[in-house]
């Protein structure tokens, strides 16, 4: 994996976790009791962003971690997730390449 490689992998990852941790512990305007004009009852009543970015950084940083290792360790590969067994076999798995 390249350096451009893994920023993109890094900011896929952070962004999914991102969305993930802005709906944990957010309470709605229907359930603090005050529900501003013009809104949805379903709308946060307070949402501290800068708080759900730092806990989406924390958990995409070990995701990532996790997702990077096994790809540059390449112990699990395509060919490994091939259950349906439609990918063509690797080259040196032909009898013209023993030859």
């Amino acid at each position: 994996m390249n350096l451009t490689s893994g920023i993109v992998l890094y900011a896929i990852t952070w962004f999914l976790t991102f969305y993930i941790v802005l709906m944990l512990r957010t309470r709605t305007q229907a359930e603090a009791g005050e529900i501003v004009p013009g809104t949805p009852a379903s709308a946060p009543a307070e949402e501290n962003v800068g708080r759900s970015a730092l806990i989406a950084t924390g958990f995409a940083t070990v995701i990532w971690g996790a997702m990077a290792s096994v790809i540059i360790w390449g112990g699990i590969t395509v060919e490994d997730l091939d259950f349906r067994g439609i990918l063509p076999p690797k080259e040196a798995d032909t009898p013209a390449a023993t030859q």
